[in-house]
């Protein structure tokens, strides 16, 4: 299945598009790329975030080319998943776009991620290690 408009489209959302969205998209494209079209976008985008690029980077996928998106330029794109990954309650993740299937699954949020560079460096390998298993489970029937 290589044909781009015979993949389903995921869309993966959180606040910044700065970290947990961006490991996502790199890790299912990496992963599944064959079967899905992968986006991620942010309510309000900012940079991406140079720990996620660091621990990508540490498992072969280099996102480092990726940039920050806002959400509304998938405001008219209809995709066959679109996924939240705000983490708390107090992180709201409100989603207008259309989606045949809506997913919700926190993770921790990134920003503001406290101690020593290396302190720093594990959150974000556990968060990336946490996204990378369930999207394991999540899409890997797709294969």
């Amino acid at each position: 299945m290589s044909n781009e408009n015979q993949k389903e489209t995921v869309i993966f959302i959180c606040n910044n598009n700065a970290g947990r969205s961006q490991m996502a998209e790199g890790l299912l494209r990496h992963l599944y790329g064959d079967y899905y079209q992968v986006f991620s976008a942010g309510f309000d985008p900012s940079w991406i975030s140079s720990l996620a690029v660091e621990v990508m980077g540490e498992i072969g996928i280099d996102i480092s080319k990726s940039e920050s998106k806002n959400l509304k330029i998938f405001q008219e794109m209809e995709s066959d998943y679109v996924v939240t990954l705000c983490g708390s309650a107090d992180e709201p993740c409100p989603v207008l776009l259309r989606a045949k299937k809506y997913i919700h699954h926190s993770f921790r949020d990134l920003r503001g991620a406290k101690g020593t560079e290396e302190e720093k460096l594990i959150l974000f390998r556990s968060i990336r290690d946490e996204i990378k298993d369930w999207i394991q489970e999540e899409f890997a029937k797709a294969s």
